[in-house]
């Protein structure tokens, strides 16, 4: 297999589950402007990335999960590295990183749900593209 087709190379860069090189996504991370918007269609292979209507409410679940591991995480670090500071800086160090990361937990979220619950495989071919 081609390492620009890795299935981790493939979720990292928000590719598409079937060829691994359209993109999930019609703008950029950090654009701001339709940041959860996601192509109906693969540009690449022509492959359905919105496999039913609302099939994205489900990702709300692995957003929540990430939003626990990042707070569980902010807390641990604080707890050993300031030894155990005030409640606020807990507060305000937990809110600020999830706006901050807001953008990424987002998108991966949509990325990981299609992954796992998209029904959509790999199909390793050279010609995999919508002409």
């Amino acid at each position: 297999m081609n390492e620009d087709n890795s299935l981790i190379g493939a979720i990292a860069k928000a590719k598409c589950p079937k060829c691994r090189k359209g993109n999930i996504f019609p703008v950029a991370l950090f654009s701001f402007r339709k940041l959860s918007e996601v192509n109906h269609n693969c540009p690449n292979c022509g492959a359905e990335l919105v496999p039913e209507p609302d099939f994205y409410y489900g990702a709300m679940y692995i957003s929540y999960a990430l939003s626990v591991a990042l707070f569980v995480n902010v807390m641990i670090v604080l707890n050993y590295v300031f030894d155990d500071p005030d409640l606020m800086v807990y507060i305000l160090s937990v809110l600020f990183f999830n706006v901050l990361l807001l953008p990424i937990m987002l998108r991966y979220s949509k990325v990981l749900y299609l992954y796992w619950l998209g029904g959509i495989s790999y199909q390793e071919n050279k010609n995999n593209t919508v002409h």
